[in-house]
């Protein structure tokens, strides 16, 4: 049975996934308020040619943009709604605080899949108009992936058919009185409800199958976050038959661009899909754990992130690619003549200031690092002509070498003019409140 980090997990990757599809929506958007201008039934083919001359675009890229499907979730194997049978199951043999986890966990679990069957529902585009009426009508994520399948006119046509006999019953329905109208005009409701859940059930149960490079992709994804460094050599030398006929090592470095896998030398990596899912609260667990955030004698902001190995340059160059700005430093020689050491460093003040005003809301440990630095930049930037900016800046730093080393037995803290006794005022003179009321009533000087 799933442990509740696992559940976590799973409702993780739920909006992981719903965050993935965040930019094709956006042009979906768009695409749909144009579509909507004159809204009219019609093929793929149809629609995919107008895009291409709308956005001049070619029909492959034409495709992806209407095309765009959030990927069936399974979890264990299982589907979400099986997962929470089963765990509905599970709870009713538990008691106390371990119950109401559990209740939360199925809450969250349900929670996240709601999201992602509106996302699916979304992604339908010429059901847009219609969608109110389509949950009204109920449906699983199959058949919704059975409606995104129907590419011709006819079939699209027919279905909106009966959405709209429904609507247009339940329309009139609502403006008569109980009694032998209202239950004519309920019949139809149903009628035209039975008749829309037969046609999804007429739509082939072939598209539900995964494809051959379905099953590829699924099979590259698992053996590289499995053992991480392997090479497409040993991922096709594992593959079964069926796959391993079907590809090769070419096909396998392409399909691997498309599942963001990096690729070092020949050996491919999966970086955490939380630099995706949320890129601001991942490069805070990394500084806590692997970073540093400081100031030198010029009272010059520093921060950075270090790792080592080819693993960890995979993650300094994912990182640098995710937030955009930052200077990489790889393969650099470590002290210890070891592994090479990688890292990405933030020298200018805009660089450290907007990383770590993201960043902040998420530190463990070195918020009060973070939080003096901010301080820092404000000063540098615009009160450097205050009389007690020299000195505020010299308590900054002063106040960054007890957090950078109050846990260090034996640091000679006198060595630095510090003195525990100091540190409370340093702190209480903090000047981030003056700013803000200076900066409010606009008189910065």
């Amino acid at each position: 049975m799933p442990t509740s980090q696992e559940l976590a997990e799973a409702s993780d990757k739920l909006e992981e996934m719903a965050e993935a599809q965040e930019e094709a929506e956006n042009d979906l958007d768009s695409l749909a308020s144009s579509l909507k201008k004159n809204f009219v039934i019609r093929s793929e083919h149809e629609i995919v040619s107008e895009v291409c001359k709308e956005y001049k675009i070619n029909a492959t890229q034409a495709k992806k943009m209407v095309e765009a499907f959030p990927p069936k979730y399974t979890f264990y194997d299982q589907s979400i709604p099986d997962v929470i049978k089963t765990l509905r199951k599970e709870r009713r043999g538990l008691k106390g605080d371990s119950r109401e986890k559990m209740a939360k966990s199925i809450d969250t679990l349900i929670e996240g899949y709601s999201e992602h069957l509106e996302k699916c529902l979304d992604s339908i585009y010429w059901l847009n108009p219609y969608k109110q009426t389509v949950r009204k009508m109920g449906f699983k994520e199959t058949d919704l992936i059975k409606l995104h399948s129907l590419k011709s006119a006819d079939e699209r046509r027919a279905v909106v058919d009966v959405l709209c006999k429904y609507w247009e019953a339940e329309l009139d329905r609502n403006e008569v009185n109980y009694g032998r109208i209202y239950a004519q005009l309920d019949k139809e409701m149903k009628m035209a409800k039975s008749e829309y859940k037969k046609l999804v059930k007429e739509i082939p149960d072939t598209i539900l199958r995964k494809s051959i490079k379905d099953k590829t992709k699924e099979f590259i994804l698992k053996q590289v976050c499995a053992e991480q460094g392997i090479s497409a050599r040993q991922i096709h030398d594992r593959m079964p038959l069926q796959l391993h006929n079907r590809n090769s090592w070419n096909t396998i470095a392409k399909i691997s661009k498309e599942l963001d896998i990096v690729s070092l030398e020949g050996r491919y990596y999966k970086v955490n899909s939380e630099i995706k899912k949320n890129i601001w609260a991942y490069t805070a667990a990394f500084i806590d754990s692997d970073g540093y955030i400081t100031m030198d004698r010029k009272h010059n902001p520093r921060v950075g992130l270090i790792a080592t190995g080819e693993r960890g340059k995979a993650f300094m160059q994912e990182i640098h690619k995710a937030i955009g700005f930052g200077k990489l430093h790889l393969d650099q020689k470590s002290p210890q003549d070891t592994r090479p050491v990688n890292r990405l460093n933030f020298y200018s003040q805009d660089d450290v200031y907007n990383l770590l005003t993201k960043c902040l809301p998420h530190f463990r440990m070195k918020k009060g690092n973070a939080k003096l630095l901010l301080e820092l930049v404000r000063i540098k930037k615009g009160y450097k002509k205050e009389p007690w900016y020299k000195e505020r800046c010299d308590e900054i730093f002063k106040l960054m070498k007890w957090e950078n080393h109050r846990d260090h037995v034996g640091y000679d803290f006198a060595k630095e003019g510090i003195y525990i006794d100091d540190i409370q005022k340093y702190k209480d003179n903090c000047k981030m409140s003056l700013m803000d009321e200076r900066e409010q009533i606009g008189v910065v000087l």
